[in-house]
Order: C-alpha cells, then sequence, then structure tokens
C-alpha cells in the first residue's frame, strides 16, 4: 500500500489546526487525499464531522483499500474527481461546509489551479471553510532555499507544476467569494491557508 512519510510527519500539526478550523463543519470535501493517510488520520480525529476522500480515478484503488482496512465511521469512501472535468455534485452533500486539500497546488497546472477554485465555489455551501496546505511564494519570490530547489524539481519533472504565489490564490479565492482567514507557518516552510465564506 502506498505511504508517504511526509504525510505521516505533518499529519498532528495540521490537525491541530483542522479542528480550530473545521470546528462548527458538517461535512469535508477532501481533494487529492492520494495515500489516504491523512484523511483516516483526520476523519478519526475530527468524530463531529463527515470526512469525504477523493482523488483521480488512477488512485482510487489504494486509496480505498487504505479507507477501507483503517477507516473511520465518518470517513465515506473515495470517489474521483478530476478538477477540470464537472465535478460529481450529486455525490456531494447540499450541507458540504468545509475543503480540505493537501500538497496539491504546485502538482496542478495554473489552468488546474483555476478549475479547482472555480469548482470549490460551486460545490461549497455559503457558510464553507477551506484549508489549504502546502509552499507558497511571497510576493514572487520563495520563502526558502529549499522551496526554491523543490520548486526546480517539480519544474524538471512537469514544466507546468511549480509553487504558487500566496496573492494569485487569494485572488482566486475572493473570486468565488472566499476570504483569506488566517496564513499559517507550519514545519517545513509550508504553510496552511484558511478561507471562508462569512
Amino acid at each position: 500500500m502506498p505511504f508517504s512519510q511526509a504525510c505521516e510527519n505533518n499529519k498532528e500539526p495540521i490537525l491541530a489546526e483542522l479542528k480550530y478550523i473545521f470546528s462548527d463543519s458538517q461535512q469535508v470535501l477532501e481533494i487529492g487525499s492520494g495515500t489516504g493517510q491523512h484523511s483516516v488520520h483526520f476523519a478519526a480525529n475530527l468524530p463531529h464531522l463527515t470526512w469525504q476522500a477523493s482523488d483521480q480515478n488512477s488512485y482510487l484503488t489504494h486509496l480505498n483499500a487504505r479507507i477501507e482496512l483503517v477507516g473511520s465511521p465518518n470517513l465515506l469512501p473515495a470517489f474521483g474527481l478530476d478538477v477540470t472535468l464537472d465535478w460529481p455534485i450529486s455525490m456531494i452533500s447540499p450541507k458540504l461546509d468545509g475543503l480540505f486539500s493537501a500538497n496539491t497546488l504546485h502538482i496542478m497546472s495554473k489552468a488546474m489551479v483555476e478549475a479547482f477554485f472555480n469548482g470549490l465555489g460551486q460545490a461549497l455551501s455559503t457558510t464553507a471553510n477551506v484549508a489549504i496546505y502546502g509552499p507558497f511564494n511571497y510576493q514572487g519570490k520563495f520563502s526558502s532555499e529549499s522551496n526554491a530547489s523543490f520548486d526546480q524539481w517539480l519544474k524538471q519533472n512537469n514544466p507546468e507544476s511549480g509553487i504558487r504565489d500566496i496573492e494569485w490564490v487569494i485572488t482566486l479565492a475572493q473570486g468565488q467569494g472566499l476570504t483569506l482567514q488566517s496564513d499559517i507557518e507550519m514545519p517545513a516552510n509550508n504553510r496552511l491557508l484558511h478561507f471562508s465564506r462569512c
């Protein structure tokens, strides 16, 4: 079963923030659930909400195997979601008032990031909270040498990927009625961005 050491390292610091961000949420959609390590950990430790995992179809077999093996009663089986296609709104509760995504925006192309925000804008309720984890640039500059090296590695693998400017991300979020509530410093030169619809 696929395993990510990064997920194992960052799950507790992220959970500490999600307990506050999603304290009043009912259902959270996770975009890019990957190995499922975050999904099973967060669902188990946030029993007041329903956690909906999702990813591209090619990841679902291993993702759902982990969910079935170690999942919680409030963790739903993952479904396929490609941010560039129509989101399966029929599979998402009308009470969807939370969205979480970790280490995805720098993997996506800019067009995919725009599609990501357009999709969540349509799927989320009017009182939603959004938490996005990963590295970000500020005023076009890397926040660390390690992030600069990481960005170079990303572009070698896919020229359309790369660490995104936080100002651009905030603008996309604002276009969907989301306001930045906090920009939280996290380990390993990452951030957790908390947006909400007020």
